[in-house]
Order: C-alpha cells, then sequence, then structure tokens
C-alpha cells in the first residue's frame, strides 16, 4: 500500500500567503498573512517533492 504525505507548509509566490497542512482536518490552514485574496495562488511546491512515501 502506497501513503500519500502532503508537505507540512506551502507560500504563495505571488502573494506571500503562507499555509500550514492540518493533519486534524486534513486540509490546509493561513498561517500568518492571510495574502490576497483575489491571487491565484502559485505554491512554492514543485517537481522535485514526492508525495509518496517507500
Amino acid at each position: 500500500m502506497v501513503t500519500i504525505t502532503p508537505p507540512e507548509n506551502r507560500r504563495c509566490e505571488r502573494c506571500g500567503r503562507e499555509d500550514c497542512w492540518d493533519n486534524g482536518n486534513d486540509n490546509w490552514t493561513v498561517a500568518g498573512e492571510h495574502g490576497n485574496p483575489f491571487c491565484i495562488h502559485e505554491w512554492n511546491i514543485n517537481g522535485t517533492y514526492s508525495p509518496f512515501e517507500a
């Protein structure tokens, strides 16, 4: 069985919004500034990140 592990935090490269992963809700929560509410977020998670555990 494969386990998928999301990143623990992410930051928008456009507006600076920072989110943290909330294990209790299985969802992202805003950490710190909310950033621009109209931003189409460009998260700093790129192709080098692998969500699969071996």
